[in-house]
Formats: C-alpha cells, sequence, structure tokens
C-alpha cells in the first residue's frame, strides 16, 4: 500500500499519497493507462529521472509543468519515460499470415487495379511491426503490386517514433529473420547494427497518435486493417471501450482489427465479430 508520503531521488523531494494517487489519474485520463500499486516502484523511478533532469525538487512544482507547460515537451518526455516498448520482426507473424491468406484478399474483392489498401499498426512502438506487415506483404501477398498499400505507423512514445524511422536494428530485434531476408531487406553497419534499406524505411508513414484521444484519433480514416496488439492489456474497462469505439471510427465498414493473443474483444464490445483466418481470430467490424 503507498505510505502516508513518499520519498522520490533526492532526500528532500517527498511527494504524499494523494499527490502520488492525482498524478496516476491525471496519467489515466490523459492516455488511458492505469497504474497499479504493482507498479509504483517503476513509476517512482521514471519519476525521479525526470525531476532530476530538470533540476525540479518539489512534486507540485513539476506536476504544475506538466499541466500547464505550452509545448508539452516535458509531458512527452514522461510519457516516453512510463511507456514499455518491447518488440521483434516477425512477433505473432500468424497474424501477418492470416493478413494475406485471408484478410487481404476478403479485402480487395470488388476494388479496382490501383485501388488503395490501407494498414495501421498501433502502437507501432520502434517499428518493427510495420516493417515486418511490409516485407510479409511483399514476400507472400502474390497480388501485392496490385494495389497501392498504404502502411501507417503510430506510437504515444515520440523516442520510439524518432528510433522507427532510422530503421536501424540489434541482432535480438533480428533473430526470427531468415539470412535471405536480412540480406535481401538490411544492410550491415556493424557488428551488431543492421539497417532497413530505403525503399522499406520510405514505404511506412509514421506519426504520434494517443489511442484515448477522439482528436488524435481522428486524423486516421478509411482504414482497411489495424494491428493493435498488445495495448489494451494497458487499459482498464473503460479505456478499452473507449479506444476500441474510436478504432471502429477510423476503420471502413467490414474492416479489421488484429489484437494481441492475450487480449479479446468479447468483452470490450458487440461492434465487432469474431473471424478466423488460419491460426488466428481477428474481428471484423459490424458495418
Amino acid at each position: 500500500m503507498i505510505t502516508n508520503t513518499r520519498r522520490i531521488g533526492q532526500p528532500e523531494v517527498i511527494i504524499t499519497s494523494d499527490e502520488y494517487a492525482k498524478f496516476c489519474e491525471y496519467f489515466y485520463h490523459k492516455t488511458g493507462i492505469l497504474f497499479t500499486e504493482k507498479k509504483a516502484y517503476f513509476v517512482e523511478r521514471r519519476l525521479t529521472d525526470c525531476m532530476e533532469r530538470i533540476g525540479s525538487t518539489s512534486f507540485r512544482e513539476y506536476f504544475s509543468l506538466l499541466r500547464f507547460e505550452l509545448s508539452g515537451a516535458e509531458w512527452q518526455q514522461l510519457v516516453n519515460e512510463l511507456t514499455v516498448n518491447e518488440t521483434y520482426f516477425l512477433r505473432e507473424d500468424y497474424q501477418f499470415d492470416a493478413l494475406v491468406r485471408g484478410m487481404l484478399p476478403e479485402i480487395v474483392k470488388g476494388r479496382d487495379r490501383g485501388a488503395t489498401v490501407r494498414i495501421w499498426s498501433l502502437p507501432c512502438s520502434t517499428g518493427e511491426e510495420p516493417y515486418s506487415i511490409a516485407i510479409h506483404i511483399l514476400e507472400n501477398w502474390a497480388r501485392s503490386d496490385d494495389f497501392a498499400i498504404e502502411i501507417s505507423a503510430s506510437d504515444i512514445d515520440s523516442r520510439v517514433i524518432a528510433t522507427a524511422i532510422e530503421g536501424t536494428y540489434a541482432e535480438r530485434s533480428l533473430h526470427r529473420l531468415s539470412p535471405g531476408l536480412r540480406r535481401k531487406y538490411f544492410s550491415k553497419i556493424s557488428s551488431d547494427q543492421f539497417q532497413l534499406r530505403d525503399e522499406i524505411r520510405q514505404s511506412i508513414q509514421f506519426s504520434a497518435c494517443n489511442a484515448v484521444d477522439p482528436l488524435s484519433m481522428s486524423k486516421y480514416r478509411s482504414i482497411d486493417v489495424i494491428f493493435c496488439r498488445n495495448l489494451l492489456i494497458y487499459f482498464d474497462d473503460t479505456s478499452r471501450r473507449e479506444s476500441v469505439d474510436l478504432m471502429y471510427e477510423c476503420l471502413r465498414p467490414g474492416g479489421f482489427i488484429c489484437l494481441g493473443h492475450a487480449e479479446s474483444m468479447s468483452k470490450i464490445s458487440s461492434l465487432f465479430k469474431p473471424r478466423k483466418f488460419g491460426d488466428t481470430i481477428v474481428y471484423q467490424k459490424v458495418s
């Protein structure tokens, strides 16, 4: 349990239980992410780092900066520190198989050659997911040249977006890629660093987006497939419903959402029906 006072970093910096609760509530309303008591140590350490970086010794002073700074730069920095990003290429690739074997063929039925197909990765983290989608389509969908495929990628963390745009990865991110795919799509720039070739990096449109902010989400429309994997597990029931409702508005009629293997739409929304493609369940917008 949270005690009456909570020390962060330097001895003179003290935050009360009420202040800690106020911060968690504020972060929840801004991002949809709810920190439980189990995450208290993690949150404290990140707050400590940010407060020490700017020389703040008062939580009240720092919290005021978060709320009222016009540029929002410190808020974005804190969000970057408090969001978790762990991914690698071809993670849960059975959904990419479902995309090329089931969803895409269904989506393009009745569309003219050259029509646009829109796929969105949210959250995209450091870019492995949207780049994996692009590579998998190029390698496994025979009709990839028949349509204008637009892949967008978004995250609330500006730092991981910058990493994704650069497209440079360590060996651990590539461990599931075959030697052939590595040679075809990457250039080795050091013993443990690989950079995606320009044609792949330039094919993805990266942007910042908050999945529970209606204004932020309103920028995305007519999407055919949303990959929203392992995001909703960080939300409570209210935030999950809000985010899913916003994604519903982003999708074309009949569009699909792919969730993580530990997530299910059944307890969140009745706006989607489950569809089985191969070894995975995805969710289709009820139009």
